[in-house]
């Protein structure tokens, strides 16, 4: 685990110590005297994540071939160091989960969320051991459980809690990154872990039972998060709505070859086949705009922080959004 950990720090140091050269430093590299741009003046740096595995989508769906620009990848535990190294400058975009954003909002974090897709309800999952005799949400009262601070899962938990009677005074959180988590899961550290693909098909797989998953208590989108400054720039602008148009092909793509998606990504992943496969195959890949109805829910999800005193006060979860690639759904 102490390897795990180092290669996990060594990876964020690795992001802070690129931002002197992050896209954003420089306003107008990539855009010519007449206003046009020159993609291959422009480099994105990109944050990555085991669960979105955002290079090996596009990869394996052919969406790399015939880049215009560069990218240049970095690799985070969760969504929470990605959007701090998107707040620091050193990371120019990358996928994270519905609460990254609520936690970087409530920080003032120079971050806009710039597209989103339905990731689905089923990869997120209250895990538990197979013979723990937790059965239902309410017995989760009084009980250790392992969760990533500010990630998707921060949210579920709480949303699971909430509509069980129960709140965080009711339990006790235990604030670990996953790979910690699921050691202490195995251990009986913790009674509870709540996380999202693929480590919850990696505990499933490894005998854990799942005692409820997302549906009926998240909306199970996914966003793309830029930095504000990066938008600034006319070119990182043009490569940011180029990327974003190659993920939604590539989610395209891996609804119609799960299984192709799943083998190829495990053996670049390192993630086993039979826990990839699982998780592909409960997931949903479907972009959308951000329509009011997504901001909405996203302001409901802050809200509930908020009121939980899990993050300093109320943001407005629209002073972070930034529409303007909304029109590829219309084109």
């Amino acid at each position: 685990m102490k390897t795990k950990r180092l290669f996990a720090a060594l990876a964020v140091a690795a992001t802070l110590a690129a931002a002197a050269c992050s896209s954003g430093g420089d306003d107008n590299k990539g855009v010519n005297a007449d206003g046009s741009v020159d993609l291959s003046q422009v480099t994105l740096h990109v944050g990555d994540q085991k669960g979105l595995a955002l290079q090996a989508l596009l990869e394996v769906s052919g969406e790399l071939e015939n880049l215009p620009y560069k990218i240049e990848w970095s690799t985070f535990t969760a969504g929470p160091p990605l959007l701090e190294g998107i707040n620091s400058g050193s990371v120019d975009f990358g996928g994270v989960g519905d609460a990254p954003p609520v936690f970087a909002a409530a920080a003032k974090s120079q971050i806009k969320i710039v597209g989103v897709y339905d990731s689905g309800a089923a990869g997120n999952a209250v895990v538990v051991p197979k013979d723990s005799a937790i059965k239902d949400p309410k017995d989760l009262r009084g009980k250790k459980i392992a969760v990533t601070k500010g990630s998707s899962a921060h949210y579920h938990l709480l949303s699971v809690l909430t509509k069980n009677g129960l709140t965080f005074g009711d339990i006790e959180p235990q604030y670990l990154q996953p790979a910690d988590a699921l050691a202490a899961l195995s251990t009986g550290r913790v009674d509870a872990w709540t996380v999202w693909d693929p480590y919850a098909a990696q505990a499933e797989v490894g005998g854990g039972r799942v005692l409820v998953d997302g549906t009926g208590y998240v909306k199970p989108d996914s966003f793309y998060v830029t930095g504000s400054k990066t938008l600034q720039n006319k070119a990182n602008a043009a490569a940011v709505r180029d990327l974003l148009e190659r993920l939604r092909r590539a989610h395209t793509w891996i609804a119609g070859h799960r299984e192709e998606w799943a083998k190829q990504s495990s053996g670049i992943t390192g993630v086993p086949y039979d826990v990839t496969l699982l998780a592909v195959n409960r997931a949903n890949y479907q972009d959308h705009p951000l329509d009011d109805a997504t901001i909405a829910a996203e302001q409901h999800v802050a809200d509930g922080f908020a009121d939980a005193k899990l993050i300093p006060g109320k943001v407005r979860i629209a002073d972070y959004i930034d529409t303007r690639f909304n029109d590829r759904f219309t084109s």
